[in-house]
Order: C-alpha cells, then structure tokens, then sequence
C-alpha cells in the first residue's frame, strides 16, 4: 500500500471521526452530560489531530490541537459546555470538517475565520485554567537517591539509565514532572513499542527512571499477549505538560497515564535510580528490531556502585528473558491477526455497482429461462421446471443480500443539515434548532446521494420563510427559538422523510397574489389550499421581497420537486397558518429494482410499482357512474372514487375504453388521494430490474423508467403519480406522450 491509499483511508476515518464529532456535540448541545459522550468527541478531535501530523498537514494539526485543547478542559471538569461553548465549538467542527476537505481537494479556509474561533476557543480554556503564571518551577535537580529494593515497595530500580537529550536550559526556566505509565496489552497489539516512547520522552530533558515488575508472573503462567511492566519517571525539562503528554498522544489510548507536576505529587513515593543506558541507540534500528527493555538491560554494563543492586535484578531478568523475547514475537503475530479481523471491511462502491448489475442481468435471464421453460412445459410438473423454482428463489436473496449491502443510515445527510441550519439561522438573525428522528433509517446509497440537495433547499427555505423572527414568536407568545424536525421512517417499501417546522406556515394569500404576479395563474383562479400550497414548486417563484445570499432568485424548491421525482419520489406539502408547515418526502428504497404488477393496456405492457397498488378489483356495470362531460367514478365498498383510463391518458387510445372489460388497479399517490387506474388485463406480479428511461433515451411523461421481461421485450414502468395528476387536469405535453415517441 502507497502513500496516497494509506492518506485516502486517514481521510475516510475522517469523515467517520467528523461525524461522531457532531453527533457528541449535538448530544451535549441537548443537555446530554454523559462523560462517554465527552470523551468520544474529544477522541474524535485528537484522531484527526494525530492522523493529520502523520501527514504534515500543519494547518490541520494547528486548528485541532487548539479545539482539542479546550475540549479537555470540558473533559477535565474546567469548563462547563453550556449553550454559548457549545456554539463555538459547532462553529469549530464545522472548520475542522472544512480543512479536512481542503487537505483532501486543495484550497484554503479563509484565515479570519479560522483566527476568529482560535481566539475564541484559546478564550474559553484560559478563562476556566490556572493562570499560567502559577505554573510549577522546579529548584536544581539533586541526585537522584539509591533505593534498595525492599519486599512491599513492589518498585525494582532498572540497572541503566537514559542519557538525557535535553538542551542545557537554565535551572530557573525548568520544571519536574512525575509521570507513570503503564502500557496495556492493545499498546503492542497495534504496533507500539513502549521502549521507544521512553526514548522519546527522555529527548525532553534529564530523566530518571523506575520499572514496575511486580505482576510479572511465573515462566510457566505468562501470557505472552498481555502487559505486565510499568513505569514511574522523573523528568526534569522546559517543557510544558501538554508537550510531556504529546509525547504518549499515538498511545494514550492503550495504556496508564498520569502525569503531575513536582510538587503536587510531593510526598508520593517514586523509588528511581539513575543507570547508564543509551536509549539513542534505537535511533539507527526500525521499531521491529528493537530489543524488549528488559532483555537489553541485561546486556548493559553496570557501574560499580550500583553492582549489588543489579546482580539481584539481572538474575530475575535472566529467567524471564526468554518469556519476555516470546511475548514481543506474539505481539507482533497479534497485530498482524488483529489488523485481519474486524466487524466491516471498505469496498470501492464502483466494486458494488458492478456486482448489482450482475446481479440485475442474472435476474432477467433467469426470468427468461423461466419463460421459455414454461412455454415449452405443458404439464408444468418437469424437474427443470422445479428446479428453476429453487433458482427463482436463490437469485432473489442473492438480490435482497447484495442490495443490503448498498443500504445505509441517513444519518450522515441529517447530521450535515444541522451545520446549515446553524450557518443559515445566523445569518438571518434567528435562534433555530434542529431535531432529528430516524436516523438509523437504511436506504440505498445511491438515494442518500441525491437527497442532500433537495433537502438542502427545503431547510434553507423552512429557516428563511418558514421560521419566524424571536420577535415576532413572541409576540405570537411561541418560545423565540425555533424548532425544525426532520425525521425518516419507512413505509410500505419506500422511505418517508418529513420535514416539520413550528413557524407561522404558508401564507396562502401573499402565496397566490405573487403567482399572479407573476403570470402563474389568471387573477379569478379558483384555487384549493392544496393547490395554492403547491404553487411555491412552481419554476421561479418567490415571496422575498428581496434578493439576498439565501433567497430571492425563484430558485429552489423547484430544484426540490424536480430532484425527488428523478429518484422516482413525490412531495407533498402540509400547513397550518400559525402553527407551522410539513414537507413530506416519499421515496423508493433502491433505485435499481422494484415488486411491480405487469399490465396490458392497448396492447401495450405496463409496470404498475406494488407499493402504489392498494387492490385490485373487476368493475361492475352497476358500479360505474358518470359524472361531467368524459368523467367517470367506480363505487367502492359505499364511497366514490375516480376512474382513470392509462391507454387514455398516455394517449394509446383516442376514446375510452369500456370498464366492464377492463381490471381496476386502486392506487394510492401523494396529494392525489385514491384513484382507479383502468388496464386491459393483469399478466402477473414479478421483481423487475430498473433501467433508466433518461440515460438511454429521453424522458417521458407518466413513465419512471423502463425494464426488460422474461421474454426479452422492454416495458416501461408507470408513473403513477403523473398519471393520477394529468387525470386531475394536469395533462400530459402531447410532443412528448408516449405515442409520440414511437
């Protein structure tokens, strides 16, 4: 693996990170004080940190070592995220999400922007930390005492010491710190080298040091995958705590660590002796061939003075050398083993398009082995026949399987709403909060893709128009803040995403005067409420009085409704003056197949969705009723409900056929309510693969697409809330209804 392959997977951990990032945030943000939640987002922020100085990406590590910062001051109780925190440091995720794509795409985050939120975040963790100025200073350094081992200290002093690496500071300008570390065994599992970490350490300054062999057990009872030394060090340095800890920042995950100045853990015992031991030499060997410490150490030469000490050590050392070479040798076997067994695995999504389009075509030739068997089997009862059944059976869990592999959550598109309705909200002047349900809803991954622009026009738009301004909520005695609710659930195969605001709703009169305004409708349009909701889809409508950055240019919820019909969805719009309005989204859940019922209609083969479908039924002479000049309604079960002749509407035939010889689908659309749709005949229900209509030839009103049956003939799939809207007046453009195309 390359460079470049390794940085493309920093930057999927990312997002991950980013998004866990918002989620901690948003939680806290909701009263959420769970020091879990706390911990998670300030390991989201020092991942990023970590990942991005591996990679020298300066700008990066500068903005979150500064956030990570004060999140430990949140962390460490200094600091209570309240709701003003909590704001800056939305602002700063936000930030951070942007210089994480800049260092993936290029470019640059504007600097007044990043300045702005150091300096504020630099303001919050000073205002709540010590002073600086109360800083330990430590007094020379004296020799460090000879301590003999006794039975209950549980301490044995190491016979070598570490040459000290730091600069010759003055003794005023230089503090002691106390650390201890204790490395777990997931420390060696992924790589690290606990000897190499003290290396680093002991650069910082003169260092003494103390290693915790008391849990080492017995040959025969070791685990050769566990931990079981630690460590006390005194280190004297210029260095300040925060750089003491950077030091462990790749390990400070997998092991102990305390680290406190001189004087606050005086009075602690820390037996230490210093030893001559060269830790430089590590400098010249890879991570991999360094030696375990106490092997090494046994080889050291020992000094005179210290030479009883060390006889007794060395002769345990002895015994556990081998023990302790094993246990190196099966950490690195671990690592290996652990990095080759996880919960989930990343697949190239071009990998997974290609296996569902295998995956569709085994579809449709199985559908056509299927019909030739049965065109050519009488009896029906032949083994080819029965096994063809078990093949229909398979190829349709392997569809079900692999298409479960496209779903997910779409809780990283509701997570990127919440930074618009921040970014939005404080340009206008509002105070608006974002509720989210259902995060966990799954639907295909192609769907989540498309969704984000409409969904980014329908929350500007509620921020905008929907919400109204703290002054006029109160005056309408609402809370100030807003509140906007954006859910997802699933319904009857298909995914309904709604979006829900408690502002003042549509404003039904200034809605239809600027329609006629602008030449949208005629000035005595007779409108319902319905339809004057849906006029704010219509191309280049808009009620800001104003052109601004958010609104004004009619451009938007057009865009809205066109995007979540090309997905093969519909939108419909409820509201209430006063109270607020509701969006409503339905959507399919894949985009690549669908239950649907074959139909002949004028000798042509339709595909009506399943889901559309609520029954179907055989008209009655005595159930048909006529109603207007060529209208016609079905009764059902002592209520009326409209006829809808496709073959008509789709212009196959010039006049109507007669119900009587024909099947009534009941169909069910968004903001249609119920219709009958009247087909010939009903060839059977079966899966069918989508083929975009679009891609391969134009678009055609009342069709979604197209598929390919058994037999090998292409049929287009219906769009049943087209044909239900042209049968309410919203008819058809006759250059491009389906006769037209040929």
């Amino acid at each position: 693996m390359d460079m470049n392959e390794i940085k493309e997977i920093f930057f999927q951990e990312c997002e991950e990170q980013l998004a866990e990032l918002e989620s901690g945030l948003l939680k806290l943000n909701d009263g959420d004080r769970d020091p879990e939640t706390v911990n998670a987002v300030f390991r989201a922020v020092h991942s990023i940190k970590g990942g991005a100085g591996a990679f020298g990406l300066e700008e990066l590590v500068a903005f979150a070592h500064v956030f990570e910062t004060t999140l430990d001051c949140v962390r460490s109780n200094k600091l209570e995220p309240n709701q003003d925190v909590l704001k800056v440091m939305l602002k700063s995720a936000d930030v951070l999400a942007d210089l994480v794509t800049c260092s993936r795409d290029g470019g640059s985050v504007e600097e007044s922007r990043t300045r702005g939120l150091v300096k504020e975040l630099e303001a919050l963790a000073n205002g709540e930390a010590p002073p600086a100025a109360e800083a330990p200073k430590a007094a020379k350094p004296a020799a460090a005492p000879v301590v003999q081992p006794t039975d209950d200290s549980g301490f044995q002093p190491i016979p070598f010491t570490f040459d000290s690496f730091g600069d010759d500071e003055a003794v005023e300008d230089q503090f002691t710190y106390e650390v201890t570390f204790k490395p777990t065994r997931e420390l060696y599992s992924k790589g690290n080298e606990a000897a190499l970490l003290l290396r680093d350490l002991s650069r910082l300054g003169e260092m003494s040091i103390a290693c915790d062999m008391d849990q080492l057990p017995a040959l025969e009872s070791m685990d050769p995958e566990a931990s079981y030394f630690g460590w006390k060090i005194s280190i004297t340095t210029p260095k300040s705590e925060d750089e003491v800890r950077a030091v462990f920042e790749f390990a400070e995950w997998d092991c102990e660590l305390d680290v406190k100045s001189a004087e606050t853990a005086e009075g602690e015992e820390l037996p230490m002796i210093p030893v001559p031991f060269d830790l430089s030499a590590l400098d010249d060997e890879p991570a991999e061939a360094v030696q375990p410490q106490a092997e090494t150490a046994a080889k050291a030469s020992v000094p005179e003075a210290t030479s009883s000490v060390a006889k007794a050590v060395n002769a345990a050392v002895e015994k556990k050398e081998s023990a302790a070479t094993a246990a190196a040798a099966a950490a690195q076997n671990n690592a290996a083993a652990a990095s080759s067994v996880g919960q989930t695995i990343r697949v190239d999504l071009d990998r997974v398009d290609r296996l569902i389009n295998l995956v569709g075509e085994l579809v449709i030739n199985q559908a056509m082995l299927s019909q030739s068997v049965i065109e050519n089997d009488n009896n029906g009862v032949s083994s080819i026949n029965m096994g063809l059944e078990e093949l229909q059976q398979l190829t349709r869990e392997i569809q079900d399987s692999v298409m479960a592999i496209r779903a997910q959550p779409v809780k990283p598109v509701f997570q990127r709403m919440s930074r618009i309705v921040r970014e939005v909200a404080d340009m206008v002047g509002k105070q608006i909060r974002l509720v989210t349900e259902g995060e966990n809803t799954e639907v295909d991954k192609t769907v989540i893709d498309k969704i984000a622009e409409p969904l980014t026009h329908m929350i500007r738009n509620a921020v905008d128009h929907g919400i109204e301004s703290p002054e006029k909520r109160e005056a309408a005695g609402k809370d100030p803040e807003g509140t906007i609710k954006l859910s997802a659930k699933h319904r009857s195969g298909r995914i309904l995403i709604e979006l829900i605001d408690d502002g003042g709703g549509i404003n039904r009169e200034r809605v239809k005067q600027k329609a006629i305004d602008n030449d949208l409708i005629s000035p005595d349009a007779n409108l319902s409420d319905e339809e004057i909701d849906n006029l704010i889809f219509a191309p280049g409508f808009s009620t800001a009085d104003k052109i601004s950055d958010i609104s004004g240019r009619g451009v938007g919820m057009d865009v809205v409704k066109r995007s979540i019909q090309a997905l093969g969805g519909r939108i419909s719009i409820s509201s209430r003056p006063g109270l607020g309005s509701t969006f409503t989204m339905s959507l399919p859940l894949t985009l690549a197949v669908l239950d649907g019922m074959v139909v002949t209609v004028a000798g042509q083969t339709l595909v009506v969705p399943l889901t559309a479908i609520v029954e179907t039924l055989q008209p009655e002479a005595s159930a048909i009723h006529s109603f207007g000049a060529n209208q016609r309604l079905i009764s059902i079960r002592n209520s009326f409900c409209p006829l809808v002749d496709v073959g008509r509407i789709l212009n196959f035939r010039a006049n109507q056929a007669n119900p009587v010889d024909g099947v009534a689908l009941l169909v069910e659309s968004e903001g249609g309510g119920q219709r009958a749709l009247m087909v010939d005949a009903i060839q059977g229900q079966r899966q069918v693969v989508i083929k975009s209509l679009e891609a391969n030839y134009t678009h055609v009103p009342g069709i979604a697409a197209a598929t390919i049956l058994g037999d090998g003939r292409v049929a287009l799939i219906l769009d049943v809330d087209a044909v239900v809207g042209a049968s309410r007046g919203q008819s058809l453009k006759p250059e491009m209804s389906l006769a037209a195309t040929g």
